[in-house]
């Protein structure tokens, strides 16, 4: 039997809440008819969902199964909708999402040299939203750092870059060249939630400050709040006057990918594919501008 995706949509506000009045209150439908419908999709399922007994509601192992399907299902869904929705209006548009300090620029120039009539729009992403806006089709390629959810998503590696400490220009360690991840150990942290900024070898205390983004990062480090630890291309897109950033080679490198929903089956998305890994040929070593202008350069000269 066919897996109902409004039946499914109620399921999720359920596990969400575990309350069935709060779910309903949600979705805008009464408590009952809520109810029907989870028992219906019980009964297409041929397993029970939830326990209900005067404790509350509880997923059960189904249940809990369920959930962590019905994610990439209804991402799949909408995206699916979104793209009838963008081809009924004729026009030929990629929406490409790219993490900070990532040089977008050189793949779309090359790419545009085949598909001159299709417009590119290019929209910044932090790490927690790599994933959900491929699967729900709000960007249709991601420049993604790793570590990053791959379920229901085709990832590549496109190159990986070293990374920095970042530290407040009166740090006993700001006027070194580079520094160990040794030196560092037990300063306080800067907690950017992105895994991939943070140190693998030596504990650093949470000094109680969470940073979405790079800018929020460099506002806390320059206030003298804790260290923090970027890839390499934050020292050429991003500056701080009370902020410096000292190479720490022993730290394990950023790690660049290409991601697409698996799902996604487009020329259009493979030839930009195609164009991100040429110039990434070219740029790999973005460490630098004078680097980052010559891979644009080249992009646009060698199509």
């Amino acid at each position: 039997m066919d897996l109902d995706l409004r039946k499914l949509r109620y399921f999720v506000a359920v596990a969400d809440q575990l309350h069935f009045s709060r779910a309903a209150d949600e979705l805008h439908i009464a408590q009952p008819v809520l109810s029907r419908q989870i028992r219906a999709l019980e009964q297409d399922l041929g397993a029970s969902l939830f326990t209900r007994d005067r404790h509350g509601v509880a997923l059960t192992d189904a249940g809990r199964q369920l959930l962590a399907d019905a994610g990439p299902l209804l991402a799949s869904a909408h995206a699916a909708r979104h793209r009838v929705t963008v081809a009924a209006r004729g026009s030929q548009r990629l929406m490409v999402g790219f993490r900070a300090g990532i040089a977008v620029a050189p793949a779309v120039q090359r790419f545009a040299t085949r598909h001159p009539d299709v417009l590119v729009d290019v929209q910044r992403i932090e790490w927690d939203d790599q994933a959900p806006m491929l699967l729900d089709g709000r960007i249709d390629i991601g420049y993604v750092r790793l570590p990053i959810d791959e379920t229901g998503l085709r990832v590549a590696p496109l190159y990986a870059e070293p990374r920095v400490a970042v530290l407040p220009v009166g740090h006993r360690l700001a006027g070194k060249e580079e520094v160990t991840e040794t030196d560092l150990a037990g300063e306080p942290l800067v907690w950017h939630a992105d895994p991939s900024t943070q140190p693998t070898r030596h504990p650093h205390p949470n000094a109680g400050y969470l940073a979405r983004g790079v800018d929020e990062t460099l506002e806390h480090v320059a206030a003298g709040r804790g260290i923090s630890f970027l890839a390499r291309s934050a020292t050429v897109f991003y500056s701080h006057p009370d902020v410096i950033y000292v190479h720490v080679p022993d730290l394990a490198p950023d790690q660049v990918c290409l991601a697409v929903a698996a799902s996604r089956i487009s020329p259009v998305v493979d030839d930009f594919f195609t164009a991100a890994q040429a110039a990434a040929e070219i740029t790999a070593e973005c460490g630098n501008y004078e680097m980052w202008q010559r891979g644009v350069d080249a992009a646009t000269k060698h199509g």
